[in-house]
């Protein structure tokens, strides 16, 4: 056995199986096994082997498959009681989907109550547990002083009609910081229910606890009334969960509703309405249909295998526990050159011997945000972001845990209203409201998790968000004049007609239409889902770069092909009409058209009906999309507006800067977050009409990336749609000027600068062979960070000119076009 803190060597007895076992963990760093757990490569094998060599049917008949099925299935329910120390006479076990299934079954119980019932629970419990209260006659949520009192006998039931049955909920463990619960909560209820007559029942969500800890039910007279568990979590696979029902709470259940195949003995429909229950096991009454046989078998090979390459509960909860207080002090102990600390802390010290105010220790879990050296909180959109590149997989957010992000983060219920209005959704990028987070960062360790991979993950917060040297602020930098720079021009310009494809470049000497949404047909299509509506995209699907289209003016068509390595089929070229033929588009008359969402946005596009079109991109992409189309000049959903704005407290040249080697907050930063009065049309680009970058940035992004021994990325991956430089050698004071530039003129045409681009990792996927690398994100994440966000390039739209020329009626710009910065 080990002891409380852990041991190495059991440590190199993980690193020395998990090349075999996990093979999926090559080059990554699985850090969300709170999330789910992996399964092991001999789990996989055995429950193949099972299945291959065993014939399983429906337990529901009297074949001699089906009691296989049936003899197996009891086996492997008494093997979960004996693993949990539940004696089969004392407790039943009714297998359900998951955790949140069996809290479903224990509601539908109570709720079929004809005087209902009340209900209690802890402020930390999972949203499963919340949602029981909308159920309920009525509901407290209780923090830990509240649940003391109540148990300490100072408060019987407050304010509940003591006829009702009562159930009180909590977390063995909670699921957002991994802070444990006193067990013995439950004997403590049940001791003040025999003591009064408020009938209390508890429900234990021990799904947290249980994937990495003991849980011993050996003692019926103390253990919950309902304990609910979520075996992937435990194993990683089968996907199934568990409820653990204390038989002298079984009684519950006979004010359940509703009931299934398989849980009745009789059934009569016609002039009478009656059906008799089974009763002769309490699981044979709540399992409703057939059970997922096949998940259920796959159990005993999960049980065989964590303990072939684990040994036991206790070596893994020592082990993750070990881990985890590494984790927590290394993070703890960063701190900026001004000594501000880098993380903020959540979750308390995992091993028991180091809590002062508990003995039970904090699950193998750390939560906690970013904060920079000026005391700036780093956004968890960005972290991600990064996180994804360098093959971090972790958990940010609101964890599905309310109130403990309440009350973790100080949130008073009228914020977190404020929030939600202020347009914060599960999954929104805008994670920084009234200068708070809206969420945490979540760091879970398994039993496969290992001294490296805890490491590796410091050492990555230490490189990228660890501000070591703060210099001073220096003198005024101040931006050339146009007057001063090299003579610019433009030296591409690219549209992108499909969104998220690639791109087509305009032939030199063509002069190409300037429109108020933006370049001529720039992101006039996209793909979409066939089930979802939403737009695909190439961060998710990279081979979106090889889908070549081709604006074909004489023959009237946009072209498109494939460019990409042999599929198992010859795709020909596809063609669809510049002109919108209503013929091509579903017919919205004669069914209900299908909304379509656009980087959230729910828009009404035109999805084309043919088949051999839509197959086309299928195939390439392997995934069931459709071609749809969202031509300028719509109304209400057919119309979208730009996101791009500038900051109110940009002021050109006119402030301090603090240069900084990685984060720079609080200085100039590219213009990114004021409010524009005037709406400008967009299609289906992200944020603007146009987006332009410059060349001299580009050579010094390339210079810094190969100074660290990588490889110089093209100016592709941004998917700029105008690309402007000098045909002489750049200066390097040219870089990044276009930060600070209010306005361009482009040949004949002026346009507007509306702010710098916000990037994510889309630009790490060459743009000629859809490969990904880290490469140009990470060092835009060590140069390029502004207030937590990155950026690259710079937002703009086309101001049209009112002096009835031609060039007015009908603005152009093409490749070569001289232009000028901040024209007088």
């Amino acid at each position: 056995m080990m002891g409380d803190g852990g041991s190495t060597a059991y440590n190199s007895h993980i690193e020395g199986l998990r090349h075999n076992e996990f093979p999926m963990l090559r080059d990554q760093v699985y850090l969300d096994h709170a999330g789910t757990t992996l399964y092991a490569k001999s789990l996989v094998d055995r429950f193949a082997a099972d299945m291959t060599s065993n014939l399983f049917g429906n337990p529901h008949s009297a074949s001699l498959s089906s009691q296989t099925s049936t003899s197996r299935i009891e086996d492997i329910r008494l093997r979960i009681l004996q693993f949990f120390n539940a004696d089969p006479s004392e407790f039943d076990l009714v297998f359900v989907a998951n955790a949140t299934a069996g809290i479903k079954l224990v509601t539908e119980a109570f709720r079929g109550n004809p005087l209902g019932f009340n209900y209690l629970y802890h402020q930390a419990c999972h949203t499963s547990l919340v949602g029981v209260r909308e159920e309920a006659t009525s509901n407290i949520c209780l923090d830990d002083a509240a649940i003391n009192m109540w148990l300490g006998g100072n408060h019987r039931c407050p304010t509940f009609d003591h006829d009702r049955p009562v159930l009180f909920a909590y977390p063995a463990q909670s699921n957002m910081d991994g802070f444990r619960f006193p067990l013995d909560w439950s004997d403590k209820v049940r001791k003040i229910k025999s003591a009064s007559d408020c009938p209390v029942f508890t429900l234990l969500d021990a799904a947290a606890l249980v994937a990495t800890s003991p849980m011993d039910l050996s003692n019926s007279g103390t253990a919950p009334d309902f304990t609910v568990l979520s075996f992937y979590k435990m194993f990683g696979f089968p996907d199934l969960g568990g409820l653990i029902v204390r038989r002298q709470a079984a009684s519950i259940f006979q004010s359940r509703k509703y009931f299934g195949g398989g849980t009745v003995d009789m059934v009569v429909c016609l002039r009478e309405q009656w059906h008799a229950s089974k009763t002769q096991a309490l699981h044979e009454s709540l399992e409703d249909g057939t059970l997922p046989v096949h998940s259920i078998i796959a159990l005993d090979s999960a049980l065989d295998v964590h303990r072939q390459l684990f040994k036991s509960m206790d070596h893994v909860s020592s082990h993750t526990s070990f881990l985890s207080q590494r984790l927590y002090d290394g993070l703890t102990a960063l701190r900026h050159g001004n000594g501000q600390p880098v993380c903020v802390m959540y979750s308390q010290p995992s091993l028991a011997s180091k809590r002062l105010e508990s003995s039970l220790g904090n699950g193998p879990v750390v939560a906690f945000n970013l904060q920079n050296h000026l005391g700036g909180w780093v956004s968890l959109v960005e972290f991600e972001k990064l996180a994804v590149l360098k093959q971090f997989h972790v958990r940010t957010g609101g964890l599905c845990n309310p109130g403990g992000i309440a009350h973790s983060l100080s949130l008073e219920p009228w914020e977190m209203k404020r929030n939600f209005s202020a347009g914060f959704r599960c999954g929104t990028e805008n994670d920084i409201i009234g200068g708070r987070p809206t969420g945490v960062i979540r760091i879970s360790l398994g039993a496969m998790s290992t001294i490296s991979d805890v490491d590796k993950f410091i050492a990555f917060i230490i490189e990228f968000y660890q501000t070591e040297s703060v210099p001073k602020c220096t003198p005024p930098t101040f931006t050339p004049t146009h007057q001063d720079l090299p003579e610019i021009c433009v030296k591409s310009i690219t549209v992108f007609p499909i969104k998220s494809c690639g791109g087509y470049r305009i032939p030199t000497g063509t002069m190409w239409e300037v429109k108020a949404e933006g370049l001529a047909w720039d992101r006039e299509w996209c793909l979409v889902h066939r089930g979802t509506g939403q737009a695909l995209s190439q961060k998710r699907h990279p081979r979106m770069a090889l889908i070549r289209p081709v604006i074909d003016f004489s023959r009237g068509q946009m072209r498109v092909s494939y460019q990409g390595p042999p599929l198992n089929q010859n795709l020909p070229e596809i063609s669809v009409p510049l002109s919108a033929n209503p013929g091509l588009f579903e017919a919205s008359a004669t069914s209900k058209p299908m909304a379509s969402r656009v980087c959230g946005e729910e828009i009404s596009a035109q999805i084309y009906t043919s088949n051999e079109v839509n197959d086309f991109f299928t195939t390439i992409l392997g995934v069931p999309c459709m071609l749809a189309r969202f031509p300028p000049g719509g109304l209400g959903k057919s119309m979208r507006h730009a996101k791009a704005h500038l900051q109110k407290h940009q002021k050109v040249n006119r402030r301090m800067q603090c240069k900084m080697p990685r984060q720079f907050p609080g200085i100039d930063t590219p213009p990114d977050s004021d409010s524009e009065p005037e709406r400008r049309r967009i299609l289906l680009s992200n944020e603007s009409p146009i987006l332009a970058i410059n060349l001299s940035s580009v050579e010094t992004l390339n210079r810094q990336i190969t100074d660290q021994g990588g490889k110089a990325v093209s100016s592709e991956v941004f998917r700029a749609n105008i690309v402007v430089g000098s045909s002489a050698a750049e200066p390097q004071s040219f870089a990044y000027s276009e930060d600070d530039w209010s306005t361009l003129r482009i040949g004949q045409q002026d346009f507007k600068m509306l702010g710098s681009c916000r990037r994510c990792h889309m630009i790490c996927i060459d743009q000629e062979t859809a490969e990904r690398s880290e490469e140009p994100f990470v060092t835009l994440t060590k140069t390029r960070r502004f207030d937590g966000k990155v950026f690259f390039g710079t937002h703009m739209c086309h101001i049209p000119a009112q002096n009835g020329t031609k060039e007015a009626q009908f603005p152009t710009i093409a490749v070569g076009d001289k232009v000028l910065i901040d024209p007088a």
